[in-house]
C-alpha cells in the first residue's frame, strides 16, 4: 500500500514559476512540431514516452508494456523502474517534478498521492471525455483520481486488504475461518495445539515497518474497531476509545508473541515470503500475493494449501484501507497525446483482465469481479470485491507526505514499545491537527 517529508514551500514556489513559464509559452504560440515540448498544458504530441513505476514484484508489467510497444513502434514506452518502497518512489517523483524534468512521462501513483501532486501542479488535469470507460469503473476508484472534483489520473488497479490463511491447517484442526481478532487468536491456539506441524508457527503478520504499509495497517486496525483517523469532514479524530482499541490490538499482538517480533521489519514482500515459507498461519496482504503463493516453480511451499477471506475486525469483518494505483501525466512530459493513449490502453477492460490473470492484481472494472471464469481462477474475487466496496480511504490531503510520516512515527513507536498507545494517539492528534487545515 514509505513517504519522506515533502518541501511544500519550495513546491508551491516551483508551481508558481511553472505557471508563469506556461503562460509565456502560451503567448508564444504553437511551433507546429509533432512532438510537444514538455511543460505545456495541452495534451499534445506523439512519440516515445517513459513510464515511472515502482519495482514490479509481479514480473508481469513488462509484458503489458510490450503489448503496447508491439502495436506502436513509433511511440514506444520505456519503463523507468523505481524502488520497491513507496516512500522512495514518491520521493523520486517529487524530485523529478520539482526539477521540472521531462524524464518521467506517465506516473504510476499510489491512490493517496493525487491531492498532493495535483495541488502542486505536478500532474496534468485530464478531460474526462478523453477516457470514455470511466463510467464502467468502480466509483470509489475514480474518486481516488480526483482533486477538487477534477480528474487528474485514471485508476488502473484497485486494492483491498485480504486475510490469507492456511486452509489445510485450519481444516485439520476443525477450525472455522475467523471473522474477528479474538476468533483469529483462538484459531491460532487451536491449530498449534492440534496440528503437530503447526508448532513453532507464528499466528499473524501484516506490514509494520515504518513506511506506507504501516499507515495502511494502522488505519485498518483503527477503522476495524469503529474509529477513524480523519473524519468525514476532513478533521483528525484519532484520540478516541475506538482508535485506542484498534491500536492496542496490534500492540497486544507484539507483546504476546501472536505477531512475531520480526514483523516489525515486514513490508509486503517480507510478509509474503514468510507466509509462503510456512512461517505464518494468517497474513494480511494485497491480492497480488495470490498468484505468487500459487506458483509451482518451488518458490512457494503452500501451493493449494491456503485460502483468502475478509480482514477480521473487533466485532465482525474488518475494514480495509483502499489501495490501488492511478496513472497520471507529468506536467513536464513530452508527447502527452501518446501518454493519454497509453493510459487508455492500460486502463481498458481487456488489458485489465489480462493483468488480473497474469498478476492477480485487483482490476477497477466492476464487471470483472462477476466474471464466472475469473472467479473460478481466482476464488478470492468475491471477498476482494467486498473489501474494496467497504474500504476506507487514507487521508486525502495535500500534505500527505507529512501526514503519513506522522502516522508512521506514532504507530511504530507504539508497536516497538517506545510509547504507550494512548500517548501515541494523543500526540498524533496534535500533530495531525497542525498539518491538516481546512
Amino acid at each position: 500500500m514509505r513517504f519522506e517529508r515533502s518541501h511544500t514551500r519550495r513546491a508551491v514556489a516551483l508551481g508558481v514559476a511553472s505557471s508563469l513559464v506556461l503562460l509565456a509559452s502560451a503567448c508564444g504560440g504553437d511551433s507546429g512540431d509533432k512532438n510537444s515540448s514538455g511543460g505545456g498544458g495541452a495534451l499534445e504530441g506523439h512519440g516515445p514516452i517513459t513510464f515511472a513505476t515502482g519495482k514490479d514484484t509481479s514480473g508481469f508489467l513488462p509484458k503489458q508494456v510490450a503489448a503496447w510497444n508491439s502495436q506502436h513502434p513509433d511511440e514506444k514506452v520505456e519503463i523507468k523502474e523505481l524502488p520497491e518502497n513507496a516512500n522512495d518512489q514518491r520521493q523520486q517523483m517529487v524530485q523529478n517534478a520539482q526539477n521540472q524534468s521531462d524524464a518521467f512521462s506517465v506516473l504510476n501513483m499510489d491512490v493517496v498521492w493525487t491531492s498532493e501532486f495535483a495541488a502542486n501542479q505536478w500532474i496534468e488535469p485530464l478531460p474526462e471525455d478523453k477516457f470514455p470507460d470511466l463510467p464502467k469503473l468502480i466509483p470509489a476508484t475514480v474518486e481516488t483520481a480526483k482533486y477538487r472534483d477534477k480528474l487528474y489520473a485514471v485508476p488502473i488497479t484497485s486494492d483491498g486488504g485480504l486475510l490469507y490463511y492456511r486452509k489445510d491447517l485450519l481444516d485439520q484442526a476443525g477450525v472455522q475461518v475467523p471473522k474477528t481478532w479474538d476468533e483469529m487468536l483462538a484459531a491460532c491456539l487451536a491449530v498449534q495445539a492440534k496440528v503437530p506441524s503447526a508448532k513453532g508457527m507464528s499466528c499473524y503478520a501484516g506490514q509494520f515497518e515504518k513506511y506506507e504499509g504501516l499507515t495502511v495497517n494502522f488505519s485498518e486496525a483503527i477503522n476495524s474497531a469503529g474509529g477513524v483517523v480523519v473524519d468525514k469532514d476532513g478533521k483528525p479524530n484519532v484520540d478516541t476509545p475506538e482508535a485506542l482499541a484498534g491500536l492496542e490490538e496490534l500492540t497486544k499482538g507484539f507483546s504476546t508473541g501472536a505477531i512475531p517480533k520480526a514483523a516489525i521489519t515486514y513490508k509486503e514482500e517480507e510478509g509474503r515470503r514468510a507466509f509462503q515459507e510456512g512461517k505464518l498461519l494468517f497474513h494480511r496482504n494485497w491480492p497480488y500475493v495470490y498468484a505468487l503463493a500459487q506458483k509451482t516453480d518451488g518458490s512457494s511451499k503452500i501451493v493449494n494449501k491456503f485460502g483468502v477471506a475478509p480482514l477480521p475486525g473487533k466485532s465482525g469483518p474488518g475494514v480495509s484501507s483502499l489501495g490501488g494505483h492511478d496513472y497520471a501525466i507529468s506536467k513536464f512530459a513530452k508527447n502527452k497525446a501518446t501518454a493519454v493513449d497509453f493510459i487508455n490502453f492500460m486502463a481498458s477492460e481487456a488489458r485489465q483482465k489480462v493483468n488480473l490473470s497474469g498478476s492477480s492484481q485487483a482490476p477497477t472494472y466492476a464487471s470483472l469481479y462477476d466474471d464466472p471464469a475469473l472467479n473460478k481462477q481466482f476464488p478470492y474475487l468475491a471477498p476482494l470485491k467486498a473489501s474494496i466496496l467497504g474500504a476506507q480511504p487514507r487521508p486525502r490531503v495535500v500534505k500527505y507526505g507529512d501526514v503519513t510520516a506522522a502516522i508512521q512515527d506514532a504507530a511504530y513507536n507504539a508497536l516497538s514499545g517506545k510509547t504507550q498507545p494512548k500517548q501515541a494517539l494523543t500526540d498524533l492528534q496534535t500533530k495531525l491537527t497542525s498539518l491538516i487545515t481546512q
